[in-house]
């Protein structure tokens, strides 16, 4: 038996319940046109499952961006330390990438070979990727280059690139770690014989035309004496980032019931960030010394 003025609150209620349940029924109804169609014309771009998902970054028109914003050549130590921290900040926004791989106006970014991120669509983790690294470009901008101000945005293109296997992952990142090193090789000695000897590009140009990395190097110590294997390891191999625990030391006030005003503390706390690295990825060693990065458990 219904407690007395029960039946009054649920008979008043019914109205209301009806009117409720009519709503929400029209706003699904009201939700979908006849427009709707064109959703069907959005391609499935859904990368395959258990594939390590390789996205990289390339300068548009860098050549004229850094003719344009007078950076040092054959290597602007500033330039690339910028790169590096936009591509940092792509990982700690982005945490399912385990590794990274810049050089130059290049950036690869690989993701987890289980990443479920945007639902594993090629076209999110592209311009995810790049919108965030471009926007850090400009942001991040002013901490690398004081004096210089920017004078137009850059620009970056994407693509996205599966890789079935973990050789085959090692072998894309070897490629591009060995493209830093015959880049390089050829850029020193063109700068060189520019800035040194006078030449101009043509007759630069001219001179290093058919020569082999032997050759190369051959010119930079017997004319200018420099040893190539002298050079910055970060114009050489380019920079990894892999995630480390890094230990930060920041201030913290602490205060006592007894007290009025608290003290300021140094607090010590570890945490994992991408850390840069400028060392060999083409031989066994960095793979033997990190195995966490292709373990797909980890």
């Amino acid at each position: 038996m219904w407690p007395p003025g029960s039946f009054k609150v649920r008979y008043c209620l019914a109205p209301t319940y009806l009117a409720l349940r009519r709503c929400l029924r029209l706003g699904v109804l009201m939700a979908k046109s006849k427009f709707e169609y064109v959703r069907n014309f959005e391609a499935d771009d859904t990368c395959l499952p258990h594939c390590w998902v390789v996205v990289r970054l390339d300068g548009r028109s860098f050549h004229r961006f850094a003719e344009k914003h007078n950076f040092v050549k054959p290597n602007d130590s500033r330039a690339l330390h910028l790169m590096t921290k936009c591509a940092q900040t792509v990982m700690e926004e982005l945490e399912d990438i385990v590794i990274a791989y810049g050089q130059s106006d290049e950036y690869s970014f690989v993701f987890k070979q289980k990443s479920n991120w945007f639902k594993r669509r090629a076209s999110k983790f592209m311009t995810h990727v790049a919108s965030q690294f471009a926007s850090s470009y400009v942001f991040y901008w002013r901490d690398y280059f004081e004096d210089q101000p920017l004078l137009y945005p850059p620009g970056f293109d994407g693509r996205v690139v599966l890789y079935p296997s973990n050789q085959t992952l090692k072998d894309y990142l070897s490629w591009r770690q060995a493209d830093c090193h015959i880049n390089n090789l050829y850029n020193t000695v063109y700068w060189t014989l520019i800035q040194q000897s006078g030449l101009t590009p043509e007759q630069a140009q001219e001179r290093l035309k058919g020569t082999l990395a032997a050759d190369k190097n051959e010119i930079l110590f017997s004319q200018f004496n420099v040893n190539y294997n002298n050079e910055p390891p970060m114009y050489r191999k380019g920079t990894v980032l892999i995630w480390q625990k890094v230990d930060e030391v920041m201030t913290k006030e602490v205060k006592l019931p007894a007290e009025i005003e608290g003290k300021k503390m140094a607090v010590t706390r570890t945490r994992m960030r991408p850390v840069p690295l400028h060392c060999d990825i083409i031989g066994d060693a960095f793979w033997k010394e990190h195995p966490e990065i292709l373990d797909e458990n980890s």
